[in-house]
């Protein structure tokens, strides 16, 4: 169980403070989407693609169209479908989240959402799906954690709860239902000054190291170091001011744009991109290992 509190409390009385519509979810979970998070490893790092998708013939087993509540990225590895439920989850709830997932309506999903879902991951998706309610139905509940997995989609769910204390603090608690089965499809970790990465967040490391033992170093002086080819579009990196621009017109990330993850360069500030898959972090390892003599090697396990 996590709890996310948005407010420092300390041993207060904490009353409940139920989403009153489904709609009330939607919107909380898309300004928290970190909530939706199944672990501390690859299905973390979530990001909001968009939300109230309506999906052609979406409600195949209605013969009618669908609409998804939530679309999202987990750590540039998975793509995950979100149907919610004001209320029980029941295996109801289950069979319209596989009408969502059926082949046909995933490949509608790339196709209409490739820029936001980004190359590295639309390339070559993998996928998951999640229901999200207020309770769940014992049968449902033993179904998942038994490793339920519909075509080759793994499902899980979140129960939901909110709370509010005292002085207004919010919190909300969820209950995993989940269990992985299978062996992940290619979430290769690096292990780079100690760390075990995941693709995107190796390229992040290796250039604050980078910076962090050449301080002078400039923006002009960086590319160099670390040419746009190796990334592709975007570039390993670009001045954070554009990459927020990009994220204000586009509505999606394409960088990591924490303040803890930025990077002071002498002469600008720049933010390194995300986008990193199986298609181009080869490139970037061999270039980072064989040409500025970094050590990276591939986590076991």
């Amino acid at each position: 169980m996590r709890i996310y509190r948005h407010l420092t409390a300390n041993a207060m009385y904490l009353e409940p403070f139920p989403f009153k519509r489904e709609l009330a979810m939607e919107a909380y979970l898309s300004e928290n989407e970190g909530v939706l998070a199944l672990d501390d490893d690859v299905l973390s790092d979530v990001e909001l693609i968009d939300s109230e998708l309506s999906i052609k013939d979406g409600r195949s087993r209605k013969d009618t169209d669908g609409r998804i509540d939530l679309l999202v990225t987990y750590s540039q590895e998975y793509i995950g479908v979100v149907e919610l439920k004001h209320g029980q989850l029941t295996l109801s709830s289950l069979t319209q989240l596989e009408d969502y997932l059926n082949e046909s309506s995933r490949k509608d999903l790339v196709r209409r959402y490739g820029e936001a879902i980004g190359d590295s991951l639309s390339a070559n998706p993998q996928w998951i799906g999640i229901l999200v309610g207020l309770a769940i139905d014992s049968e449902l509940a033993a179904k998942l954690q038994a490793g339920y997995v519909y075509g080759s989609v793994p499902i899980a769910a979140l129960t939901i709860q909110r709370f509010r204390g005292s002085d207004g603090s919010v919190f909300v608690t969820t209950d995993l239902h989940f269990r992985r089965v299978g062996s992940p499809k290619d979430y290769t970790k690096y292990v780079f000054d100690h760390q075990t990465l995941h693709k995107n967040r190796l390229v992040l490391e290796v250039v604050k190291h980078y910076v962090q033992t050449h301080p002078s170093v400039t923006f002009a002086q960086l590319e160099q170091v670390f040419p746009k080819a190796l990334q592709g579009f975007y570039g390993v990196f670009m001045t954070a001011d554009n990459a927020n621009a990009i994220y204000t017109e586009k509505g999606f990330k394409r960088h990591f744009l924490k303040s803890e993850d930025l990077v002071q360069l002498r002469d600008s500030v720049i933010a390194v991109c995300n986008q990193w898959g199986v298609g181009n972090i080869g490139a970037f390892v061999k270039h980072a290992t064989h040409t500025l003599s970094y050590v990276i090697k591939r986590a076991h396990g």
